[in-house]
């Protein structure tokens, strides 16, 4: 039952990795079409970003406050319509459109699925099943690119929209038949605007909950620059084609899963912090092979992707320990406390692909001392976090 639990909400969180990732090789044949540069085509990932992010804020409030099951299955059924709509959209002002409506409905998975971790375990547990919901939930942002290249060159852009539909469709099925409630009637908060309102104040003024969540926004900020900056460094930088994708995603992810697997077997063995320190020393060393060898030699495959597994190892140590830690601070609000969490990690996600990402195009060595700022400056807010920690 837990192994299929896993699955379930590891596909939940897949669902915004995958519309973010699988129509990547097809941008610059969005721009084509619709007559738009690349800084134009870009503002569809920007949008959809932006509104994830926002979206995020309210997920797990109301799933405190309605139940999990009903909000998901909300949530998932505009994120098929939407993703219909887009495979559809006669201009690129509709296209925006329905990518808005797209990152509204797609972060309701991945908050909710991190609230019913914490309804049914705690502790070292916890962790162990956060560890092991990212290892699988690894699989969509290595997966998503390829196949979305293979679809594009075999139906054209708008294929990528229809998998996203009919994938968001299978979820409904699948939520509907085995995904049982975690949040009984007697546990759930009332729903006051007021008072909703006082607990979101309540947890932006907890400074240590606002230092992790940065921490995990700033590191998150790495992986989502190159992310962002995807269609430009494989197809420029390193002059691959749309199918060609696995060279930067593999790397990518399958670091994540690996170090997803590595600190799910040692969370119940070694202390959190240490974990902690481990995640944040690997990607200092990642960091450093990633600027040295760009700032040495010109980007080619695979030394140019190989540093990013091992950053991508780290992250996926450190990552479950910031967010439980962030989560736990707020016992009886598991919901917002999650949305708040996500709203930080994703907003950073948005600012960092939209804004900063453009800024670094065609370069690696850019790119590179990009990322290695977020994980310095994750690194400090996760230190500067301690200071505010109020004793038990």
């Amino acid at each position: 039952m837990q192994r299929l639990l896993t699955v379930i909400l590891a596909c939940l969180g897949m669902i915004g990795a995958l519309a973010i990732d699988t129509y990547l090789p097809s941008m610059p044949a969005i721009g084509a079409e619709f007559g738009v540069g690349a800084v134009a085509v870009q503002q569809t990932l920007s949008v959809f970003l932006f509104t994830f992010a926002f979206m995020m804020l309210f997920y797990g409030t109301l799933s405190d406050s309605f139940g999990r099951r009903p909000v998901i299955l909300a949530a998932l059924s505009l994120y098929t319509l939407s993703s219909i709509g887009a495979a559809l959209a006669p201009t690129f002002g509709w296209l925006l459109v329905f990518r808005a409506l797209q990152g509204l409905s797609a972060g309701a998975g991945s908050v909710i699925g991190q609230a019913i971790v914490q309804d049914r375990f705690s502790g070292a547990q916890a962790q162990k099943m956060m560890s092991h919901i990212m290892m699988v939930f690894g699989l969509a942002p290595a997966i998503a690119p390829v196949l979305g290249g293979w679809l594009h060159v075999a139906f054209g852009w708008r294929s990528n929209f229809v998998f996203l539909a009919i994938f968001g469709a299978a979820m409904i099925l699948l939520v509907t038949r085995m995904l049982p409630e975690s949040l009984p009637r007697e546990k759930r908060q009332a729903f006051h605007p007021a008072t909703i309102g006082r607990n979101y104040l309540m947890v932006l003024r907890h400074p240590q909950f606002v230092m992790l969540a940065l921490a995990l926004g700033l590191v998150f900020g790495g992986l989502s620059l190159y992310i962002g900056s995807a269609a430009n460094f494989v197809m420029e930088i390193l002059g691959l084609p749309e199918t060609a994708f696995a060279w930067m995603f593999i790397p990518l992810i399958g670091g994540m899963v690996l170090g997803s697997a590595w600190g799910g077997k040692r969370a119940t063995r070694v202390p959190p912090a240490r974990l902690l320190w481990i995640g944040y020393a690997v990607m200092g060393v990642a960091s450093i092979l990633n600027v040295g060898y760009n700032a040495l030699f010109p980007a080619s495959i695979p030394w140019a992707v190989l540093p990013l597994a091992v950053f991508t190892f780290g992250l996926a140590v450190a990552m479950p320990g910031i967010q439980l830690s962030a989560m736990g601070l707020f016992p009886h609000n598991r919901g917002l406390a999650a949305s708040m969490v996500g709203f930080i990690q994703m907003m950073s996600f948005a600012l960092v692909s939209g804004l900063v990402a453009p800024l670094l195009f065609g370069s690696a060595f850019k790119l590179a001392c990009g990322a290695a700022i977020g994980a310095v400056l994750s690194f400090l807010m996760w230190r500067l976090s301690l200071r505010f920690a109020r004793p038990d």
